[in-house]
């Protein structure tokens, strides 16, 4: 059921921490791989040793370990899901306020996967504005919150504040998993970061992509079963992701070339990079010198990927364009989903804060060739790639 899956289970100071051992073993019955990270409040109400005895794998509270760090980036990339369980008050509110003084706040941070939060508390500290306030806030971020149940609670008390059972988290595991496999099959090309065209040995004309959009998708899609072929501009950092394969290229030339090569035996492609529109006509072979007065490039246009795929594209693929632009957005979208012959272009705007360049946030609206306008909220770029790959799925069914 969850054979290959990736799951880290974070465990806070809570007296719900001791159903986290029951949650380990259903998981780990149905397959999964988990690894645990607590809080050090956590190992009083329940024991590293057992987890680790039924994770098989080594339970990690310490940013420090033997005069070593451990590497919090590492754990947060590998997981396929981050669950908090049990999600106190006090942790939740250290996240919700970007705090960092554990190991798991410090994956949670870092972590690049989806996060879930299933909070225990009493019913008090459950109905308090802050910590009501705090929830809206990390559910703002992407976060999934698991609800809480009524019940009898530790304080003696009855009311809402249970973490939900065991039983109930492996079926939303389950269910989630399952539901993620709906790309399991297809064959997809992403390009992301830019393209770097020299202009000699030393310096190139180029724009600030950092190809985090990009990334994003390939990681989403790669969850969601797909085999993806990821075409990387430089210095695009790509995830160590299983089912994704990672093609290094430089110039729009070579992004040309391994797009228009790979295109055909893919189902999808989305086109995220941000290539250059033009390159020197001459690559001088030797470092330019500087010289009094000013220097001339001659520059010639790129070709075409977006358009050279439309051209190419067979009637069971869909293709996905970006468009940034800072002015006339939504005519220059539409026209380039006409002209090019995509199926979806996605429009983000320099003008929107938070949007664009180098952000780890953006701001999308979906044109689709029906004529339909689907805008978004800003989001955390991996909730802008589930979005734009949920449309893909519910509006075209690839």
């Amino acid at each position: 059921m969850l054979h290959g899956k990736k799951i880290l289970l974070g465990i806070t100071g809570s007296i719900a921490a001791y159903k986290t051992i029951s949650l380990v073993r259903l998981l780990v019955k149905s397959g999964a791989t988990v690894k645990v990270v607590i809080t050090p409040a956590a190992r009083d109400f329940v024991s590293p040793l057992t987890l680790s005895t039924l994770s098989k794998h080594d339970v990690e509270w310490e940013l420090f370990k033997d005069s070593a760090w451990t590497n919090h980036v590492t754990l947060g990339r590998w997981a396929d899901l981050f669950i908090v369980a049990p999600a106190s008050c006090n942790t939740l509110a250290k996240m919700a306020a970007g705090q960092c003084d554990n190991l798991l706040l410090a994956v949670y941070l870092s972590a690049t996967c989806p996060v879930w939060l299933a909070p225990a508390m009493d019913a008090d500290m459950w109905a308090h504005p802050a910590t009501r306030r705090n929830l809206a806030l990390l559910q703002s971020y992407g976060n999934l919150v698991i609800p809480v149940v009524a019940g009898e609670l530790a304080s003696g008390l009855t009311g809402e504040g249970r973490m939900a059972e065991p039983e109930d988290l492996h079926r939303l595991v389950c269910e989630y998993m399952a539901a993620r496999a709906d790309f399991s099959g297809k064959t997809v090309l992403v390009s992301a970061g830019p393209t770097f065209e020299p202009i000699d040995p030393v310096r190139f004309i180029g724009n600030h992509s950092s190809g985090k959009m990009g990334i994003a998708l390939a990681h989403e899609l790669a969850g969601r079963g797909a085999r993806v072929i990821l075409v990387a501009g430089p210095g695009v950092q790509a995830p160590l992701t299983e089912g994704l394969e990672v093609v290094r290229v430089n110039t729009a030339e070579e992004m040309f070339a391994a797009c228009v090569d790979r295109f055909p035996s893919c189902d999808l492609a989305i086109m995220a990079a941000a290539v250059a529109d033009y390159s020197p006509v001459q690559v001088a072979p030797e470092k330019i010198k500087k010289k009094d007065g000013s220097l001339t490039l001659e520059l010639r246009k790129t070709r075409d990927i977006l358009k050279e795929l439309g051209r190419l594209k067979s009637p069971h693929q869909l293709l996905v364009g970006f468009a940034l632009e800072t002015n006339n957005e939504e005519a220059y979208a539409k026209e380039k989903l006409q002209s090019k012959n995509a199926d979806l272009i996605v429009l983000n705007s320099l003008n929107n804060a938070g949007a664009g360049f180098g952000h780890d946030t953006n701001q999308v609206t979906i044109f689709d060739r029906k004529g339909n306008k689907t805008a978004y909220p800003l989001k955390p770029k991996e909730a802008v790639a589930a979005d734009i790959i949920d449309y893909i799925h519910d509006k075209i069914k690839p």
